[in-house]
């Protein structure tokens, strides 16, 4: 995600938002079956699902969505023209047709794509969904007032970087075409093989001009999926979804949609959440989250009680924590001592201060550890899991620190187990044994993210994560290492500030390729030749365990998501 601190965790929220929220290697749920904790009991359509969460499922709008594969929630109500496959493990970190009859057919270079629309396709008012329907959904993204979706289509369409929305240009985008009202044809100002992932973001529903409302359409928008919004209190603090009558399962193959009512409830605090799914008493014995983890005192009593456990989900979401260098700054720009903190680093206690091994795994390599990423084994700089300080502290005596140095960690006061002083403080102490001495430097959490997204302000040392907004190598590197999106006025995300000719050049050989597998072997390989550098140390990618009620079946959790999946989820 571009901005790891905030929507990161909104993508593992609402998708999965976020982030990540606000918004999770490679596996489905571990400690549970497919079917849930009812046993072989086949899911029936009916009752009431209810969804306690932490965080209100703002901005309801399609346009001003940012999530990672069409979000949780909202994928209820609005499909896309692409989607995720609703399966666990790693099956579901696949691209699939949702409004389309297929994920796309590109030009020979990529920068064409085309799609067409399944027939029968409607709305909860029972009038067709037409391609000029997905234009205009994409063209009111556009518009300033309606801000916060994924930016990649202003970088990614012809003409997209000076487009302002329909409500001041009402011409539009020549660079989508609708022929005819089941066609629809983009045209980009660059190959982009990956075109299929970003078209499973909520930019891609369909919405009928007829009926925007501009800023106000959140309260009410209006549905193409199997679930429509009857009621939406305090921005999303309140939603209550009913069946969509004019959805069909025969042209739906994704979503299962068994309840008859959605009752998402947030602005809970989470250890209220985990009590109530851990209880589920009466109606919370049919409720999920979408976005609260069990921490670790409470994963220590669930895992002491057989029931409990086995109403735990577990999953991963396409997501690393990292300790950040700025080259700029010294001693960091001697790359000797970069390296000599990568062997220093004992990832064992960073595992137990983020939770211990249930809730996060230790990570070498910077792309997370799932096949969809391009996923390649490496460690550059070996240390076992308790570190070496002992070779650290030759490479600071070669870099001409024989007495050892000190310097300056920037982190957040979140108390979110990531960027937050627990983390930080395990990486003073493991320091501290190669003869480095840390000052924790601790900003609240906007003035850490301005801070350290910032190229006149990056500090030299600083924790810092990333999330995926699709399951693949592109937006996770991209971002990060590609010279091109570092910016100097604005929010920057390449930590490193690397601009490196022949990095930027295999970032555009595999933006080139739709063969998705082929992709993600160069990814993977491109991930390992700029680990050698050492501006990045990875740490730790997070494992998601979340409760889920007594009378909850058909639990999917996937690897895209990392979360339970409640378009699969039935309560009868």
């Amino acid at each position: 995600m571009r901005q790891p601190s905030a929507i990161a965790r909104r993508v593992a929220a609402a998708s999965v938002t976020l982030v990540v929220a606000a918004g999770a290697a490679a596996c489905g749920p571990k400690d549970n079956d497919a079917k849930g904790a009812s046993g072989d009991s086949k899911p029936q359509k009916g009752g009431t699902l209810t969804v306690l969460n932490s965080n209100p499922q703002s901005d309801f709008d399609p346009a001003r969505l940012y999530t990672s594969g069409g979000g949780n929630v909202p994928s209820l109500v609005f499909r896309t023209l692409t989607t995720r496959n609703r399966e666990s493990g790693a099956a579901g970190a696949e691209v699939v047709p949702d409004l389309a009859t297929d994920t796309g057919r590109p030009s020979e270079n990529a920068t064409v794509w085309t799609y067409t629309l399944k027939k029968g396709l409607k709305y909860e008012d029972g009038t067709p969904i037409t391609s000029a329907d997905i234009k205009y959904g994409i063209e009111r993204s556009f518009a300033a007032e309606l801000s916060g979706g994924a930016p990649y289509l202003r970088d990614w369409l012809i003409g997209g970087a000076d487009y302002q929305g329909p409500y001041k240009d009402k011409k539009g985008l020549d660079s989508i075409e609708t022929p005819d009202d089941l066609t629809i044809v983009f045209h980009l100002n660059k190959p982009e093989g990956e075109f299929p992932y970003l078209a499973t973001q909520t930019q891609f529903a369909p919405v009928p001009e007829a009926k925007d409302t501009g800023t106000k359409y959140e309260e009410h928008p209006i549905s193409s999926g199997p679930y429509k919004v009857v009621k939406n209190e305090n921005d999303g603090e309140r939603l209550t979804l009913e069946r969509n009558t004019y959805w069909s399962a025969s042209v739906d193959a994704e979503r299962k949609a068994y309840p008859d009512t959605i009752d998402v409830r947030s602005g809970l605090d989470s250890s209220v959440i985990n009590q109530r799914l851990s209880s589920s008493q009466g109606a919370d014995a049919t409720a999920v989250t979408t976005d609260t983890n069990l921490g670790p005192a409470e994963l220590a009593k669930v895992t002491g009680d057989k029931e409990l456990a086995a109403r735990v989900g577990t999953g991963h979401f396409g997501y690393t924590n990292y300790l950040a260098f700025n080259p700029k700054v010294k001693p960091f720009d001697d790359p000797k001592v970069r390296q000599a903190i990568s062997y220093a680093i004992d990832r064992s206690s960073v595992i137990n201060a983020a939770g211990g091994s249930s809730l996060a795994e230790a990570a070498t390599t910077y792309l997370p550890n799932q096949k969809s990423f391009g996923y390649t084994p490496y460690d550059h700089f070996p240390a076992g899991e308790s570190g070496d300080p002992e070779k650290a502290k030759a490479l600071l005596k070669e870099a001409g620190y024989e007495d050892g140095l000190t310097l300056t960690l920037t982190h957040s006061n979140s108390k979110d187990f990531e960027t937050s002083p627990e983390i930080a403080t395990a990486i003073q102490d493991a320091l501290k044994k190669a003869g480095i001495t840390v000052k924790l430097q601790g900003l609240e959490e906007n003035d850490y993210s301005d801070k350290i997204h910032s190229v006149k302000t990056e500090p030299g040392f600083f924790l810092a994560h990333w999330g995926a907004d699709w399951p693949s190598g592109g937006p996770f590197l991209a971002p990060i290492f590609d010279g091109r999106q570092i910016v100097k006025d604005g929010a920057n995300f390449n930590t490193g500030l690397l601009n490196d000719k022949s990095v930027n050049d295999e970032i555009d050989a595999i933006n080139k390729l739709t063969d998705l597998d082929e992709a993600a072997e160069r990814w993977g390989a491109l991930d390992k030749k700029i680990g050698e550098q050492a501006l990045t140390v990875p740490l730790f990618h997070p494992v998601y365990k979340r409760l889920y009620g007594s009378a909850v079946k058909n639990i999917v959790i996937s690897d895209w998501t990392g979360v339970l999946d409640i378009s699969q989820v039935a309560v009868k």
